[in-house]
């Protein structure tokens, strides 16, 4: 139990820092293209995840060296020759996850960064928060149950984002689009680290999924958007908040927490962005929350808490 609090707290904190870069994302478009933006803070992302690792590696020796070196008999070399050969297996899974993580990572990112251009953050909101309605589809595809009361608290959850999100009359114009793919390509996401993450170390996963949006994202940026070096420095502030926190930060949180939990939920615990969206917006920009506003954000609480309720029942029996 205090080891699935922890990790439903962290990706709360996880959500927290996606909601408020909302704002760091709309300011960064002020002064870059969509894949300037993401090409610029997925690297930022990954550099920042590099000495976290260099760091980790070193305390590993470190435990080794400690703990003293076997005989190099014919024994003790079959157990290196076996070490070696799982290392080779779980580096080859490790690259292949991280490729394919970082491909759908930046379709979904770009599709967003699009969108956000063409419609209201609201509607951007409540449309990416649909993966929480297509992750548990997706997963019935896929052979993974989901229980009623998950499927309750998916259908509170949809409608108290909506409640929270949506000011005006709800119709679908291009940016709406784009964002509604977004959310597609992202209920991918979270499927893919939900089956990559328990096979190897999360911090590189992260790492190499985000090199390889940068990669990507290289490429159009310099096609087409073709940005100067004045217009980088100038979003050195939201930049870093998206690069440093929403990027190394957070989706390194998402990697390290999912393998522990059931996608569905944490598709739920994530849909929390867009409250922090709002709350956030009330805290620093004193936006005003309505009636409406205030009960979208208790649906959303409300079905966080009862996806929770089907696995405490479950952990009591065993």
């Amino acid at each position: 139990m205090n080891h699935k609090l922890k990790y439903n707290v962290l990706l709360m904190l996880a959500a927290l820092i996606w909601g408020s870069a909302f704002v760091a994302q709309s300011v960064g478009m002020d002064y870059l293209g969509p894949f300037s933006f993401n090409c610029v803070r997925s690297f930022m992302g990954s550099l920042v995840l590099l000495p976290v690792i260099w760091f980790m590696d070193r305390q590993k020796k470190e435990k080794e060296q400690d703990a003293g070196v076997k005989p190099a008999d014919a024994e003790h070399r079959k157990e290196n020759q076996a070490a070696e050969g799982e290392n080779a297996r779980n580096g080859k899974i490790l690259l292949t996850g991280g490729l394919c993580c970082g491909v759908i990572l930046t379709l979904s990112t770009s599709l967003q960064q699009i969108g956000i251009q063409y419609t209201t953050a609201g509607k951007a909101g409540f449309i990416t928060a649909l993966y929480i309605l297509i992750v548990p589809l997706l997963g019935i595809v896929l052979g993974k149950k989901v229980g009623t009361k998950t499927w309750i608290g998916v259908g509170l959850a949809v409608l108290g984002m909506y409640l929270l999100c949506i000011k005006e009359g709800f119709s679908i114009s291009y940016g709406d689009f784009m964002v509604l793919l977004c959310a597609v390509v992202f209920s991918l996401h979270i499927l893919a680290v939900d089956y990559f993450s328990p096979k190897v170390d999360g911090i590189r996963l992260s790492c190499i999924q985000f090199f390889v949006c940068g990669c990507i994202s290289a490429f159009p940026m310099v096609l087409m958007e073709q940005p100067h070096l004045s217009q980088i420095l100038q979003a050195w502030l939201p930049l870093a908040y998206a690069g440093v926190l929403s990027s190394g930060v957070a989706y390194t949180l998402q990697i390290i927490t999912q393998k522990h939990l059931n996608p569905t939920v944490a598709s739920l615990l994530m849909s929390l962005e867009s409250v922090f969206a709002v709350l956030t917006g009330w805290l620093v920009l004193k936006e005003r929350l309505s009636v409406k506003e205030l009960l979208g954000c208790v649906l959303v609480f409300a079905a966080i808490i009862l996806a929770q309720l089907p696995q405490k029942q479950k952990e009591k029996q065993s």
